[in-house]
């Protein structure tokens, strides 16, 4: 079992906790407005590009050593034209590069909230988080503690992979956006 503490209590971050808790581990929520007097074992920054980053910034040093997931697609939200974050970086590298002690791994951002909940991408498709970070053991302990909570999640590489994660989480969105797909639906890994 493992503690969580999840950065938003928006329909992500209550999604997410959802999975955890169905997989018997401790999950905390915390908002734009509370004190942080405990880090999990994993926290989950749940929370929009801009957002995130400022909780990596001041909260450095009590993120040393332990698993960040950064859920973040850093779209330009006043073009919808592209992401904020260079073509050869993504959110979680910066954040990996303001953390260094940090156990940073990019997930759950190609999934909606939707999806998480009910598990199915529409009404066929098995909902698969995916996970992109250097740390093995960082990655193993997420896929552990989800165990039970009836979402596979897989192992998508390196942290180098975040920026393909966050390019299909945002391509994603942008679908959702123009209503070509519904916020129920997506992309769904087929075996």
């Amino acid at each position: 079992m493992s503690t969580v503490t999840i950065f938003g209590k928006g329909n992500m971050g209550t999604a997410i906790g959802q999975n955890f808790s169905e997989a018997n581990n401790s999950v905390n929520f915390v908002g734009p407005h509370d004190e942080v007097t405990d880090f999990g074992d994993i926290i989950v920054l749940a929370v929009p590009y801009d957002a995130a980053k400022l909780i990596v910034e001041n909260h450095k040093a009590d993120l040393t050593g332990k698993i960040v997931i950064d859920i973040t697609n850093p779209v330009n939200f006043e073009t919808w034209d592209g992401l904020v974050v260079p073509a050869d970086s993504s959110a979680a590298a910066e954040f990996a590069a303001i953390a260094p002690e940090a156990k940073i791994v990019k997930g759950f951002n190609t999934n909606f909230a939707g999806t998480l909940a009910t598990k199915t991408v529409g009404k066929t498709l098995q909902t698969t988080v995916q996970l992109a970070s250097d740390d093995q053991l960082a990655k193993q302990t997420i896929i552990s503690a989800l165990v039970g909570s009836g979402l596979p999640v897989i192992d998508a590489g390196s942290l180098q992979r975040a920026r393909e994660l966050e390019a299909l989480g945002f391509l994603q969105m942008t679908l959702a956006a123009k209503e070509i797909i519904g916020w129920t639906g997506g992309f769904g890994l087929v075996n």
